[in-house]
């Protein structure tokens, strides 16, 4: 990464997305990250972020509706041309998440369209939206979870549709391939962060349980995944291609 880049992170005013774009940015990526609702936590992570050497812009984007995906490509377009002046993006992470936890025969048909369209559809489409402005030779990752390989209670609606991420990333490897444009699944396991409610994080019970199935003996912390993105979105990972890459300190194994 010694070239200047700029990489699109979804979800990074919080969590896992949030590290992500940290430690791409003190590799020198610029970033241009976006948030769902809290305006005010995505300018302090603009803030908390941004250095002389590579900035974070933060943009709004409702990843369940593709029809704001136009709009949304000008203002990306708009961020690399006058803020980082760069042309295109090296980099995509799709990141954006929630989970709504029931078990598959109590989830609602409205439940199921907003894990579909939160988890496969919106980023399937922002992708493709965004093929003319990454770059020949870039990286792709998508943020999936480690669920799609072990039961986890009350995450098969969330878990199917990472399933379907999963899948689709190995067709976008195949054929994205004559652009020489890598595309990873990364699979992380019990993360200690806001997500889901902050039950990972705040439930000391949960927490404990999970600690003891991982070899390592604790959760995973965001900065897990970060350093693990940004690890393989160098070039020197450039070789890895289509695959699937848990990220969980050896949960469940």
């Amino acid at each position: 990464m010694n070239q200047k880049h700029a990489a699109l992170v979804t979800g990074a005013n919080r969590g896992i997305g949030y590290s992500i774009a940290k430690h791409l940015i003190a590799a020198g990526v610029d970033v241009i990250g976006t948030y769902h609702t809290n305006e005010a936590e995505a300018k302090a992570a603009e803030t908390a972020l941004s250095t002389d050497s590579a900035k974070l812009r933060m943009l709004k984007l409702d990843i369940s509706d593709h029809t704001t995906f136009t709009t949304f490509i000008a203002q990306v377009r708009h961020i690399l041309e006058q803020e980082f002046s760069q042309s295109d993006l090296k980099y995509i992470v799709q990141n954006a998440g929630n989970i709504i936890h029931t078990r598959f025969d109590a989830a609602t048909p409205e439940q199921l369209d907003n894990q579909y369209n939160i988890h496969f559809k919106g980023p399937y489409l922002l992708t493709v939206a965004l093929l003319p402005l990454i770059r020949n030779g870039g990286h792709i990752l998508n943020i999936t979870s480690a669920a799609t390989r072990f039961y986890l209670p009350d995450h098969g609606p969330y878990s199917a549709m990472k399933g379907a991420t999963e899948v689709i990333s190995l067709y976008m490897a195949k054929e994205l391939g004559e652009r020489r444009i890598t595309v990873n699944a990364v699979a992380p396991g019990a993360i200690a962060s806001d997500f889901g409610g902050g039950l990972v994080r705040d439930n000391a019970e949960v927490n404990h349980s999970l600690a003891e199935i991982t070899p390592l003996g604790r959760v995973g912390q965001p900065d897990d995944i970060g350093a693990a993105a940004a690890a393989l979105l160098s070039d020197s990972m450039h070789w890895v291609n289509g695959q699937r890459i848990e990220v969980t300190g050896g949960q469940s194994l």
